[in-house]
């Protein structure tokens, strides 16, 4: 088993951390801002072009379809929406301090019309031409009215010094004017009305940030919707990740046991069987009957040594224990376990019949990890275990909670290369495989409580 109290707590997914806003007063000049306005100005660059290309998407399908040649091109085209994606996708996590994961990569299945079928169908790729065509209104919209926000504010507020350079007009009451006209007869060309439009003005800039933060959000929203993996896709991604490394696991452990039955027992058989025909050559000569006697209680040793060896390997293939139910199983592995263990079992577990044989197995041995690791690495004095039945308010399945009072600052080691997983790693690849959860608390100094769920049933295929 491997070690993996190395840090206190787990390991936190990867991703920028958010920024605090700026304040009312700061924002005008907050670079926040500014990368937003950035932000509206690129995706305006960016629009005509994304439009164009996603009305060709569309186009081509509905026009060129008839001919197989040209569903390959609409494939092709659809296909492409995921790279305008890429691109959106990026201007959002360096202008936007939002980090939007990528779909799942598209993959070309075997085969002439399962490839036709799988571009023209590409999820992906039909979300990002449909961002595309709503976003190029939104484009539009947001850069014209924040620019014109801002550049009526600049100008209301410098208007002071630039308005005396303008034409003079004439207004209604005949008189020569020179400044900004509102109707028939309001001219700006007096202090108080020139002071009045440069507080307009510092107005409307304190109110362009948030007007440019409420169109940005328009696009998270919509990158966030419309860029990002489905939920399905991500559990599908999520199950083939953990289905492929229970597989890794699992064909790492056949190799172990074919290596220690290679190495270990079966030598021992070997040696017990030389060790037999030298005795029954000496029986059979007449030789040296208590020679013969000793050569006879080696071999009987050593197939007392290959029968422990075998029970062992087979106890970590599939425990004797399970086969009187979980809780038995737990029981006896709490009496066999070198501190105080206390396991405390839900009667509803087993009252609608047995678990699903994945199910028991991966509890079992989830629990006698945790335990291994208590008594040999955390230094805790008891560990506690805890198994539940379903409840309404976690629906169907069952929660496992194994607490000890040791030292804490527990983690999940990533595996090491050699592919097999164990320690805690090993427990999340189990648990994940049957599309259950795994949650740890390892504060340094302790506990450590380690809480999992488990369904009740398996899918066909889980491990």
């Amino acid at each position: 088993m491997t070690v993996d109290r190395h840090a206190a707590g787990t390991s936190a997914p990867a991703g920028r951390t958010p920024r605090r806003g700026p304040g009312f007063l700061t924002a005008p000049f907050a670079g926040r801002t500014w990368r937003e306005q950035a932000y509206l100005t690129l995706v305006l660059l960016l629009a005509p072009f994304a439009f164009t290309y996603a009305v060709l998407g569309v186009g081509l399908t509905a026009g060129v379809g008839v001919t197989v040649v040209g569903l390959f091109v609409s494939g092709a085209v659809v296909l492409g929406g995921r790279g305008w994606g890429g691109a959106y996708r990026g201007l959002a996590r360096e202008l936007l301090d939002t980090d939007v994961p990528a779909p799942a990569p598209y993959v070309r299945p075997r085969g002439f019309w399962r490839t036709l079928g799988s571009l023209l169908g590409d999820a992906a790729g039909w979300r990002a031409l449909l961002f595309l065509l709503v976003t190029f209104p939104l484009a539009l919209l947001s850069f014209v009215v924040s620019v014109t926000v801002l550049a009526t504010a600049l100008g209301s507020i410098t208007y002071g010094l630039w308005f005396r350079f303008l034409p003079e007009q004439e207004g209604a009451d005949g008189a020569l004017h020179r400044g900004a006209q509102f109707g028939p007869s309001y001219f700006v060309d007096t202090p108080p009305r020139i002071a009045l439009l440069a507080l307009a003005g510092v107005v409307l800039l304190f109110c362009w940030p948030w007007l440019v933060r409420m169109f940005t959000l328009l696009f998270q929203v919509l990158t966030e919707g419309l860029l990002s993996p489905t939920r399905a896709s991500l559990r599908v991604a999520e199950l083939e990740r953990s289905r492929t490394g229970t597989v890794d696991d699992a064909d790492a452990r056949l190799r172990r046991i074919e290596r220690d039955l290679h190495d270990g027992t079966q030598a021992r058989l070997v040696a017990v069987a030389m060790q037999l025909g030298e005795a029954r050559e000496h029986l059979a000569e007449g030789g040296d009957v208590g020679e013969a006697a000793e050569l006879l209680d080696t071999a009987h040793t050593s197939t007392k040594e290959a029968l422990t060896e075998l029970r062992e390997l087979a106890r970590g293939i599939h425990p004797p224990a399970l086969d009187s139910g979980l809780t038995v199983a737990l029981e006896t592995l709490a009496a066999r376990s070198p501190l105080p263990v206390v396991v405390d079992v839900d009667p509803a577990v087993e009252s609608d019949g047995r678990l699903a044989p994945a199910v028991e197995s991966i509890a079992y041995f989830t629990v006698a990890e945790l335990v291994t690791n208590a008594a040999k690495h955390a230094r805790a004095g008891s560990v506690h275990v805890r198994v539940e039945g379903p409840a309404q308010e976690r629906g169907a399945g069952v929660r496992i909670q194994v607490r000890d009072d040791g030292r804490g600052g527990a983690r999940v080691v990533p595996p090491d290369g050699t592919g097999l997983r164990s320690g805690l790693a090993g427990i999340v690849e189990r648990v994940r495989s049957v599309d259950g959860t795994f949650d740890l608390s390892s504060p340094a100094g302790g506990p450590t409580v380690v809480t999992v769920h488990l369904p009740t049933t398996t899918a066909p295929g889980s491990a």
